[in-house]
């Protein structure tokens, strides 16, 4: 299993709706609205690094509202 920090930007006004979206997803254990550069984190998990970027971008970067992503994969914890 791989785990995954997935920093995200959202466009105005888009965040909570943006949010709400990727709690329903499966692979995301936790997704919070936070201050700063990012405007959401989730922590992901998939099976690999592979479905990992499957994911990001066939699921994250898809969602209407979303501007770019930084995956940020957690190796040691």
């Amino acid at each position: 299993m791989v785990k995954a920090y997935i920093l995200i930007n959202v466009k105005s006004g888009k965040t909570k709706e943006v949010l709400e979206q990727i709690k329903k997803m499966k692979e995301i254990e936790k997704a919070s609205i936070v201050s700063g550069p990012y405007d959401i984190i989730a922590l992901a998990q998939t099976e690999s690094f592979n479905s990992l970027g499957d994911f990001v971008v066939g699921h994250i970067q898809a969602l209407e509202g979303v501007e770019r992503t930084i995956t940020c994969p957690v190796f040691v914890e």
